[in-house]
């Protein structure tokens, strides 16, 4: 039986942090579209890589409990990568909220039970979750601890109080980091870690989706004005996924992680403080 990795969402983020951790190991690609999953799989073939494919819709837990079952089929699940997740450009408010947040959730309870002592596993959450304004502490509680099922029926998350596609994702990415704090704690008592990397605006498909959507100037903007001066890449985000999953991160656990080349620090003290 191998030690398995499990990257969900078969895109050029969960890529790049899994090829820095899988040597030796098995790796199931998942994704909703079996052609990206394939796609990723060649790639990881052709590199020497022990690698198969399945298919996940993160917001049906149905099919999360089969991707469990199809990876601990392999041996013993090590490593997993939450990368899936759809942008304020692609989806509805009811998607965001299916798919980042109530996904996310489902995730982290199913693997959660199985995850392998010693194990490790990373949320990719966003920037945007760091410019949602402070949430009361009762609500924080409410995003971090509420059963996955029950999560959709908080007061916060109505219809009415869900502004637009940008807030929906905002929502559920404080909420993915919020929730990997509270998950922490009981991924620890079968020995395991957990934590959220938040990027910025890393050239992607989804980002290219985003500066070519209705709010690409802004994003554009971001960009020009970030202390960095430019996009990050997948591999910046593997460097640090790699670090969190791997022994030199062996003290960090409900931790949430910030790359944003400043953009963040911009919003808030610099050229991108809102006038």
């Amino acid at each position: 039986m191998s030690e398995v990795v499990v990257v969900i969402g078969a895109g050029q983020i969960g890529q790049a942090i899994a090829r820095r951790i899988s040597a030796g190991k098995h790796v199931v690609l998942a994704d909703l579209r079996r052609d990206n999953a394939d796609v990723a799989a060649e790639v990881f073939t052709n590199a020497g890589f022990d690698a198969s494919t399945a298919v996940v819709d993160v917001s049906s837990r149905e099919s999360v409990r089969e991707l469990v079952k199809t990876a601990t089929a392999f041996g013993d699940v090590t490593g997993v990568i939450h990368a899936a997740g759809v942008s304020p450009s692609q989806a509805s408010v009811e998607t965001i909220l299916a798919v980042d947040l109530y996904g996310t959730a489902l995730v982290l309870e199913e693997f959660g039970n199985v995850i392998a002592r010693g194990g490790a596993g990373v949320v990719i959450s966003s920037q945007s979750g760091h410019r949602l304004p402070a949430l009361t502490a009762e609500q924080d509680a409410a995003l971090a601890t509420t059963p996955a099922d029950d999560l959709r029926e908080l007061p916060i998350l109505r219809p009415d109080q869900v502004r637009d596609t940008l807030h929906a994702y905002q929502l559920a990415k404080r909420g993915n980091s919020l929730r990997v704090m509270a998950e922490a704690v009981r991924w620890a008592k079968r020995g395991a870690r957990v934590n959220t990397i938040s990027p910025g605006i890393i050239i992607t498909p989804l980002a290219k989706d985003e500066l070519t959507g209705p709010r690409g100037e802004g994003y554009r903007r971001m960009i020009e004005l970030a202390p960095a001066g430019r996009a990050g890449t997948p591999d910046e985000i593997g460097t640090l996924g790699a670090l969190l999953m791997g022994p030199d991160g062996a003290f960090i656990t409900g931790s949430d992680f910030l790359i944003d080349g400043g953009v963040t620090a911009s919003y808030f003290y610099g050229e991108l403080a809102p006038r």
